[in-house]
């Protein structure tokens, strides 16, 4: 008898855990709204606002687990708790104070306080931390019956943003940033942020049947992302997430979300990208990435200079990140590669090509102007992906 009311219990925090509604955004870089949202349409979730950097959606709680383990372009993953008008310093604490944060935060948790405010009246950072962080101890206090909190639990880190003077509290269920994927623990000297790469790779829209090749691969970070889209391998699954410890997200969403993603993986796919650099080097870190990632298989690693590369005769599309002429190169020598890519793509016609920078003049030196452009940012650099796709028009 007790036995089936173990059982019981344990179906109904099964189904509480699927039916719990609840508002999540995820972050990106600028520049990848479109694309993680298309991302979140595909997990066949809801979307409710679009913003500059973010996208607010809703799901349940195993959608959580989904969320960071599949989203390419996000960069974290947060719970939405609560979100209202503040313009004064009491607007902020009554409106954080109303919050039922003991429905996640236990009394032995930490939970701290950190954030942004864009465009609004209440600025400054540190004085909006310091009110919210003495809003969710009172209302703890007035729950728990104690005044003083070690902290010394499972950590819950509470992020606020205050955009146009609306303020949304929120817990971030990723922990560290997803372009953190775990295959990468070292890279060349300007290396690209794994989400970035897998967006560039995206816009590409890779297919099995097309040959993919970064002709400037360095630690292989655009071929790797594209790999693991062909073989549909979810980018999270190689590391872990600050929610796996949460009460009210239980190991099982976890684990049932991981086997799922293990089991979409196309292990019998047959592609091939091509991941090649001047630098030999490099691509000792290259091949050791793609280990790690666990798309090895499908990469075909070689030296060679970007200016004497040749175009296989097959279909075919290039997508590359050249040097900049800041951290790597001179800008003279940049614009001087610039030139000799124009030359050498032009005879890979009709594939298409994709490229990142973030000189201003490239399609002077690149010798054509663009079919489309699109403006990212590779960190805090601002750049404009080039993107040619169309046959050259003869002059």
């Amino acid at each position: 008898m007790n036995k089936e009311k173990s059982e019981s219990r344990g179906d109904l925090a099964a189904e509480r855990d699927r039916s719990m509604s609840l508002t999540l955004v995820a972050t990106c870089l600028f520049g990848l709204e479109k694309l993680l949202g298309e991302e979140i349409d595909a997990l066949g979730l809801r979307r409710i606002e679009t913003m500059d950097g973010r996208v607010i959606f809703e799901g349940e709680p195993c959608d959580v687990a989904r969320a960071n383990l599949h989203l390419r372009c996000a960069e974290h993953v947060f719970i939405r708790l609560g979100s209202f008008p503040a313009t004064t310093f009491s607007e902020l604490f009554d409106g954080t104070a109303s919050i039922p944060w003991e429905d996640w935060i236990g009394k032995e948790d930490a939970f701290p306080v950190k954030g942004h405010s864009i465009k609004s009246k209440l600025f400054s950072v540190p004085d909006c931390q310091s009110i919210i962080k003495k809003a969710v101890v009172e209302r703890m206090s007035r729950h728990y019956g104690i005044k003083w909190f070690a902290e010394s639990g499972t950590k819950y880190q509470i992020e606020f943003f205050l955009f146009k003077d609306k303020v949304s509290l929120m817990l971030d269920t990723t922990g560290i940033p997803l372009h953190k994927r775990g295959y990468r623990p070292a890279s060349g000297p300007a290396p690209l942020r794994e989400t970035l790469a897998a967006a560039l790779a995206l816009t590409s829209r890779p297919r099995r049947e097309i040959l993919f090749w970064d002709p400037m691969c360095g630690s292989g970070t655009i071929a790797i992302e594209a790999a693991m889209i062909l073989s549909g391998r979810a980018p999270g699954l190689g590391r872990e997430f600050a929610g796996e410890q949460f009460a009210n997200l239980p190991a099982h969403l976890w684990s049932e979300a991981r086997e799922a993603a293990q089991d979409a993986i196309l292990r019998d796919a047959q592609f091939e990208v091509y991941a090649s650099d001047i630098d030999e080097d490099i691509l000792d870190v290259t091949y050791e990435n793609a280990l790690r990632a666990g798309v090895e298989e499908h990469i075909n690693i070689f030296a060679s200079d970007v200016r004497s590369i040749q175009k296989p005769d097959r279909k075919g599309t290039i997508v590359c990140n050249p040097p900049y002429g800041e951290r790597l190169m001179t800008p003279a020598e940049a614009e001087a590669l610039y030139r000799d890519m124009g030359r050498v793509f032009d005879g890979f016609a009709p594939w298409q090509i994709y490229i990142i920078t973030s000189h201003p003049q490239f399609e002077r030196f690149y010798g054509r102007r663009a079919d489309k452009i699109r403006k990212l940012y590779n960190g805090m650099i601002p750049c404009n992906l080039y993107q040619y796709f169309k046959p050259r028009t003869k002059s």
